[in-house]
């Protein structure tokens, strides 16, 4: 941890919290995530941090949606 004028106090802690954050809000695979973090199972890195994917469900669906659209 360091201080720097300008700067607001951050732990590393939060620096990692905040990469992964990003990286799923970004799309990047919850697998990719946990390996990155060094999670011992995909089941850690969703349970942490899972609620910054709240449009999954509808994401999936139209994904089906469209496969099916995409057969006829």
């Amino acid at each position: 941890m360091t201080r720097r004028p300008g700067f607001p106090w951050v732990r590393f802690h939060d620096l990692r919290h905040s990469h992964a954050t990003a990286l799923l809000l970004a799309g990047v695979h919850a697998k990719v995530v946990q390996d990155r973090l060094g999670h011992a199972t995909i089941a850690i890195t969703l349970g942490v941090y899972g609620h910054v994917m709240p449009g999954m469900q509808e994401e999936a669906a139209a994904k089906l949606d469209a496969a099916f659209q995409a057969l006829r």
